[in-house]
């Protein structure tokens, strides 16, 4: 499982790194929003501990703009503001749980195992954005009520954008998603398959879905 740690101090995220690490978790240590926001960007994570007095901003702030922008994953907060409106707070902006400093790992752990339990048992199978209705069980496609024919190539390629709407995804995450390894892609071969997705359902000029962010990747808006 890949585990994202949003925590400006030091010690305490090497701290958490090794912890989690050690349980044969994938861990990546930002510390601060600016960094937390770019990691967001690079991968997807399964779980996010994320603290809320960062150097360049409110984690709550930051929470907020992640469920905004469509984010589903679980949060977990690992804050030392321990009273109940500070929790209710966080839980209120989309937090699935809230851990309050002092506290020791073998508790953060259990609760980072429930997560990803809970996360796993209400796992969609039906996806929609935009009018598109995608069925991850049937591997069936629909826009506006109309079937949609589409590969397996491209019914993996467009799974991937519903399953992050809003986002800015990378070329480098999409392809390790749809090829066993990116390395070895031809770099234009994500476009021809972009390009096809676009034609299939982009049925009006004036409406586009997937916005070309140029040395980045694609936006699925």
């Amino acid at each position: 499982m890949k585990i994202l740690i949003v925590e400006d101090q030091r010690r305490l995220g090497q701290f958490l790194r090794k912890g989690l690490t050690e349980l044969a978790h994938t861990v990546t240590w930002v510390q601060s929003c600016r960094q937390a926001r770019d990691a967001q960007c690079e991968t997807v994570y399964d779980v996010i501990v994320l603290d809320l007095n960062l150097p360049d901003g409110d984690g709550l702030v930051l929470l907020r703009e992640w469920r905004k922008g469509g984010f589903n994953q679980p949060v977990l907060i690992l804050s030392a503001r321990d009273a109940v409106q500070d929790r209710i707070k966080g839980l209120d902006l989309g937090a699935d749980d809230y851990l309050a400093k002092p506290f020791s790992m073998e508790e953060l752990q259990a609760r980072i195992r429930s997560l990803l339990r809970r996360q796993s048992a209400v796992k969609e199978t039906i996806l929609e954005h935009h009018g598109i209705r995608m069925d991850l069980i049937g591997r069936t496609v629909a826009q506006n009520g109309q079937p949609v024919e589409l590969t397996s190539r491209e019914f993996a390629l467009l799974e991937i954008f519903m399953h992050n709407p809003g986002r800015i995804l990378t070329r480098t995450l999409i392809s390790e998603k749809i090829w066993e390894s990116h390395y070895d892609v031809d770099t234009n071969l994500l476009d021809v398959y972009m390009s096809k997705l676009r034609a299939k359902l982009e049925t009006a000029p004036d409406k586009p879905l997937f916005k070309t962010v140029r040395g980045v990747g694609y936006h699925f808006l």
